[in-house]
């Protein structure tokens, strides 16, 4: 394992760099909006590879509160203090941050509408506004409904919602997790949710139960996380399949209740993670199509519907590279080069991509997917043989290893981006 991702990072390195070498003669204008993983990377990057640039960054939040570890939170690992990073580092490199909202663009005028009324114009966009949650798509859920029955899919105030309500409930409660179907954000998430929520009722309220609803047959590191929770958790954790009736079809936030096709489950604690699209500000641009994701090339991440705009993380469909926040960063690296490239009148180079997952199941126990990924036919393409996941059977501290893997990256990527 310590090989392969050795040489996937150094492969990741090369290809990202390569766009630096002939950028000089590029300028311009470019805006970014959303000041996550993707935006935040996007903006620097394209400030160091050419400074002549104006980058400017459209950010409403004074602080970006991460969702990778945020399950941490949940389990009493971390505070969610320990989520949150600012924009200084951001703004030392000369990127200009606009602390207000994006609320409208015109893609034919080449302008960003702020909340004020005032208009950026921009040579180039690049959105990355993450995800928004597809109220209405599950019945009974809305705005209202996830106060009592949280998602905590935008890590944050929902993240502290869930955590006292686990701390409030009593021992003997049965917390039911309801998984969406695919596409969205960070697809093992759910699990590793399931998995520190267990390790924390195990120590704290071992008379309960978890109940995973899902709205799919087969999920992200299923295996690993199924080998394990038989080890760590026996008895604690019930996954139910599509197949066997988990998809939930409707929710009852007064009474707690998760409706499936064969069942009704009453919840001490619900976590209900709905479906989701494109963050707002794609929709108003254009770029995202009845899906309600946004459709790009997989070069310079260029949308399919709106030339001169660029969507970059969760809110853009990128074949098979997932939604995740190493991907975010990744894909905000490439985009950079390329607007760069696209500027000064010459041709992005075609990409090589990766994207490693790291997932904790116990402080100590972390498992991972990694995959590499190349344009083929108008998307990205997995590499065949270039990824693959932690082995199922391991001898000695080799778990426990990854959960330091997974520390150090969530430490090296918010120090890049953020630092």
């Amino acid at each position: 394992m310590a090989t392969r991702r050795t040489f996937l990072k150094l492969t990741a390195a090369a290809s990202l760099a390569a766009p630096s070498i002939a950028s000089a003669q590029a300028s311009g204008r470019v805006v970014v909006v959303g000041g996550g993983f993707g935006g935040a990377t996007a903006a620097r990057t394209l400030k160091v590879l050419e400074p002549k640039l104006t980058v400017t960054l459209v950010e409403p939040n004074p602080v970006f509160t991460a969702c990778p570890f945020s399950n941490n939170v949940l389990a009493a690992l971390r505070e969610i203090s320990q989520q949150q990073f600012g924009y200084d580092g951001v703004q030392k490199t000369g990127v200009v941050l606009a602390q207000t909202a994006a609320t409208a663009v015109d893609a034919s005028g080449k302008t960003v509408t702020l909340t004020d009324g005032s208009k950026l114009p921009y040579d180039r966009l690049v959105l990355s506004p993450g995800i928004d949650i597809n109220w209405g798509a599950l019945p009974g859920y809305d705005e209202a409904a996830a106060e009592k029955m949280p998602h905590a899919w935008k890590a944050g105030a929902q993240t502290v919602l869930l955590r006292q309500q686990l701390q409030a409930m009593d021992d003997g409660g049965l917390v039911v997790i309801s998984s969406p179907a695919n596409p969205f954000r960070c697809p093992p998430g759910p699990y590793e949710r399931a998995s520190l929520i267990a390790y924390w009722l195990k120590i704290w309220k071992p008379k309960s139960k978890l109940l995973i609803l899902d709205s799919k047959d087969a999920f992200s590191k299923q295996r690993l996380f199924q080998n394990a929770w038989a080890q760590l958790y026996p008895g604690l954790i019930e996954w139910v399949s599509l197949s066997q009736g988990g998809k939930v079809t409707a929710v009852d936030p007064a009474t707690l209740t998760v409706v499936t096709d064969f069942a009704r489950h009453k919840a001490a604690v619900a976590n209900i993670i709905p479906p989701q699209k494109a963050g707002t500000i794609a929709q108003k641009a254009g770029v995202a199509d009845r899906t309600g994701w946004c459709p790009v090339e997989p070069v310079a991440f260029e949308s399919t519907l709106q030339p001169g705009i660029h969507v970059v993380g969760d809110s853009a469909i990128m074949g098979g590279m997932p939604k995740s926040a190493f991907a975010a960063n990744a894909q905000a690296k490439v985009c950079a080069g390329a607007i760069v490239e696209l500027l000064a009148g010459r041709k992005p180079v075609d990409p090589i991509l990766i994207n490693t997952c790291y997932s904790l199941v116990a402080p100590d126990y972390g498992i991972s997917v990694a995959g590499v990924y190349r344009p083929d036919k108008g998307v990205l393409a997995d590499i065949p043989g270039a990824g693959g996941t932690s082995p199922l059977e391991v001898v000695g501290g080799f778990r426990g290893q990854e959960a330091l893997f997974a520390s150090s990256w969530f430490k090296t990527i918010t120090t890049e981006v953020f630092g």
